[in-house]
């Protein structure tokens, strides 16, 4: 079925805009990952108004004949060097309203976008085997990478187990932790540290790298902020300064009982130690000190990122979904 839908082009996202968004992203998640809490207005509104690191943001709006919001879309196009080529494409369409050619009418904005950036790959994730996956096949994206999204109980974790590998010693190691913005003696070792997240699992996306330095790492923990988000990390530092890996966890703002875990990752040369599950571990134990009110714990990881799927497994996450990402080599005309 076609109907008439008007895509808008975005050019400052009003408090009306994001009104508009969020009623569309809500009925889009209810429908295709029940279960997944919706982003609330407020962060709604802060992810398209705020800037992104590394990036920058267009916005699309559809709408059917007298108004309704059906569709919207976002394209985040990368800046940083050795991701120049690359943009990602969020797209969500009312249920109510698909099939009315809004999804196609948004996708087609946002290649014309891309070209004209000069972006030759865009990347989109979709829940497996759902109705974003199909939609993805039909308009030539390919299957690039799957994600196995885990679910951590704090409630139904065996604290004492969690609690013994925190407090256990690793010789040559001290864990460290702040909130927000990385303590200034330990800037450049946590750039250093973030480098080591350029060769995790990427499967056959065209994803690039990024070259991480303090003023990188400052400049993340700012944009964090600015949209009120709360940004935890716990690192091990080994004896000679070098910051040998380190964990995250994002608190959405408010008190979303609901966690999201962004980077682990251990540095190459103090692999095979045990220091991602401590660090973990550690994350746990600072997460039930000084946010009781956390229930779970979200992660994601690449199907055959084997390493971290068995100290995930070991921790006590569990699967919950999966998610597809899929990319579309942009055609330069």
């Amino acid at each position: 079925m076609t109907t008439a839908v008007h895509v808008n082009p975005l050019q400052r996202v009003s408090a009306a805009d994001a009104v508009a968004w969020h009623q569309v992203v809500a009925a889009s998640t209810a429908h295709d990952l029940p279960g997944v809490p919706t982003p609330d207005p407020g962060q709604i509104h802060a992810q398209l108004t705020k800037p992104a690191l590394g990036s920058h943001r267009l916005t699309w709006l559809a709408t059917a004949a007298d108004g309704r919001p059906v569709g919207v879309a976002a394209l985040r196009v990368f800046t940083s060097p050795g991701q120049e080529h690359l943009a990602e494409l969020e797209l969500h369409v009312d249920p109510a309203h698909r099939r009315t050619g809004a999804g196609s009418r948004l996708l087609s904005a946002v290649v014309a976008a891309c070209r004209t950036e000069n972006r030759r790959s865009l990347i989109a994730t979709a829940a497996a085997d759902g109705p974003g996956e199909a939609f993805s096949e039909r308009s030539g994206f390919r299957r690039a990478l799957t994600l196995d999204h885990l679910m951590l109980r704090l409630d139904g974790t065996d604290a004492d187990d969690l609690l013994r590998i925190a407090d256990a010693e690793h010789p040559g190691y001290r864990l460290t932790g702040w909130t927000g913005t990385v303590p200034d003696d330990l800037a450049a070792a946590f750039a250093a540290a973030k480098n080591a997240m350029n060769d995790m699992p990427v499967g056959d996306l065209d994803y690039g790298s990024v070259a991480w330095d303090a003023d990188r790492v400052r400049a993340m923990a700012a944009v964090v902020a600015d949209r009120g988000d709360t940004l935890l990390t716990v690192a091990a530092v080994h004896d000679d300064g070098t910051m040998a890996g380190y964990t995250e966890i994002l608190i959405p703002q408010g008190s979303a009982p609901r966690v999201q875990q962004y980077d682990t990752a251990v540095v190459p040369a103090h692999r095979g130690h045990g220091l991602g599950l401590w660090v973990k571990a550690a994350m746990v134990r600072r997460l039930r000190d000084e946010h009781p009110g956390v229930v779970e714990i979200e992660t994601d990881n690449a199907d055959d990122n084997v390493h971290m799927l068995a100290v995930n497994h070991r921790m006590g996450f569990r699967s919950y979904r999966r998610t597809r990402e899929f990319q579309l080599d942009v055609p330069a005309t």
